[in-house]
């Protein structure tokens, strides 16, 4: 009975054994307020396991805390729907563009173009205003990088 386990053979399924399994148990004991702490600093540490959290502050690995700014996020999403837009926008206007030449006589054409241009114009300035903002959210609410 106290034999250490033996791996047996294994046959053609299963997961392959670890080279050095973590057999070792520690009981700590903990009250409330240390508890919610230590929950706390988990949930801050952004670790994948709570035993690999612990082994880490045992052994004395570095202590990093990631933080998410959910409007950060929020706003990245929605600026990249936005680039997705204007993606679209511009494969229409290659099209019309095509379209117009095509379809349309020079004169008729040329008159269509210019309400197409003055259309783009108005584009590039909401374009720019979109650049100003986002360059206001950086400088606001996003946090220098070293």
């Amino acid at each position: 009975m106290n034999q250490k386990n033996v791996p047996r053979a294994r046959g053609k399924g299963g997961r392959p054994p670890k080279d050095n399994p973590a057999t070792h148990r520690l009981t700590v004991n903990l009250t409330d307020t240390q508890h919610a702490d230590f929950l706390t600093m988990y949930e801050q540490s952004g670790a994948s396991s709570l035993s690999g959290f612990i082994a880490a502050r045992i052994f004395g690995d570095e202590f990093r805390v990631i933080q998410t700014d959910a409007s950060a996020v929020d706003f990245v999403m929605k600026l990249s729907a936005f680039y997705g837009q204007i993606r679209s926008v511009g494969v229409n206007y290659n099209q019309v563009v095509k379209q117009l030449h095509t379809t349309f006589g020079e004169k008729k054409a040329l008159s269509m173009l210019y309400n197409l241009e003055q259309q783009t114009i108005e584009i590039a300035q909401i374009g720019r205003g979109v650049l100003t903002l986002c360059e206001e959210f950086k400088g606001s609410f996003l946090p220098e990088q070293p």
